[in-house]
């Protein structure tokens, strides 16, 4: 397990198929070797009493294809998050906790599409669909050999401009740079996934492109 970082490709054309084709052809121009396809998955629960705060715990439910055999159940209060690692027995076991966590309906949110490797470093570009609704692109770049962001973070930062233009911030993002120093693991992506979901879920992504791209 390596260094995940996530990054929202901007989508001008809000249609998805014409932005993950450029993306397609500029990793495969870096000579990338498909290798399968990925699907990360979560749905989302909510507390049926509110807090002290008067907020409403949710709890994130994560299936990601590189773990096939492991459920992640993210407990969110609000101010800090809390992962729990489980085989797949935990999904049968949800409907027992309905009196304390209820499912809002057209919330399920997926990352789906081709996943590439390149040298030391696994790229997997979804296109991200809630409800069956496009939502847009989220591209997920692993980078094997390292597994603290401190130490590889400038040059994941430079592979991924290399396909994905200036998009990609100077600056670590806010979850890596809050664990820089800290040894990554699956947690970390899947934490990660739970972040860009619900970003795409309230709407605050940008879509349109003002950034510049690399030539497809």
């Amino acid at each position: 397990m390596g260094v995940t970082v996530l990054q929202i490709f901007p989508d001008e054309s809000r249609s998805g198929y014409q932005e993950t084709e450029k993306l397609h052809k500029r990793i495969m121009h870096l000579d990338a070797v498909q290798s399968g396809m990925f699907i990360v998955d979560c749905d989302s629960y909510y507390t049926t009493a509110q807090n002290g705060a008067g907020q409403h715990r949710r709890l994130h439910i994560v299936h990601n294809s590189e773990t096939p055999a492991t459920t992640y159940a993210i407990i969110d209060t609000g101010t800090k998050q809390v992962t729990l690692s489980a085989d797949l027995l935990f999904d049968f076991i949800l409907p027992r906790f309905d009196h304390m966590y209820q499912s809002k309906k057209n919330l399920k949110i997926e990352s789906k599409g081709s996943r590439y490797e390149i040298g030391d470093f696994v790229v997997k570009i979804g296109t991200v669909t809630m409800s069956g609704h496009y939502k847009g692109i989220l591209v997920e770049v692993e980078y094997l050999p390292c597994a603290v962001p401190a130490l590889c973070w400038t040059l994941m930062r430079e592979f991924m401009q290399s396909f994905m233009g200036s998009c990609v911030n100077p600056q670590a993002p806010p979850y890596i740079q809050n664990r820089f120093h800290d040894i990554h693991a699956a947690q970390d992506t899947v934490q990660q996934y739970v972040e860009k979901f619900n970003e795409f879920r309230d709407g605050s992504t940008y879509s349109g492109s003002q950034a510049n791209a690399p030539n497809s």
